[in-house]
């Protein structure tokens, strides 16, 4: 296991996403963002059957900035009741996900040396 997940949501229109997607990566609360759509759901919402256009967007954290990640998706989402699920990134590119860990840390890793990529 890697200590790295994805977390997703899904969000009303691209705008929305888009920006829920800059703030999150700018707050290195993600170390990225996808932002995939439109997308049809069905769901069911205060009893009656309900459809919607709405865009993914999928972000790269570490386990350790997860919750930190869910509650701020929280106060940022127009929703009540926001679709946030948490998957752990099982297995990876070993460079990739030291890339994400380094990326959300609190305290950001020296860059690495002249010549070598990230």
């Amino acid at each position: 296991m890697s200590g790295c997940v994805q977390v997703t949501t899904t969000l009303p229109d691209r705008a929305a996403a888009d920006l829920l997607a800059a703030r999150l990566v700018e707050e290195r609360l993600a170390a990225c963002a996808q932002v995939v759509g439109p997308v049809a759901s069905t769901y069911r919402w205060q009893g009656r059957l309900e459809t919607a256009s709405e865009w993914y967007c999928h972000l790269k954290t570490s386990g350790a900035r997860a919750g930190a990640l869910t509650a701020r998706i929280r106060e940022l989402h127009s929703y009540d009741v926001p679709e946030i699920v948490a998957l752990p990134i099982v297995a990876g590119d070993a460079e990739y996900l030291r890339w994400i860990e380094e990326s959300v840390a609190v305290t950001p890793a020296p860059p690495p040396p002249p010549g070598t990529s990230p």
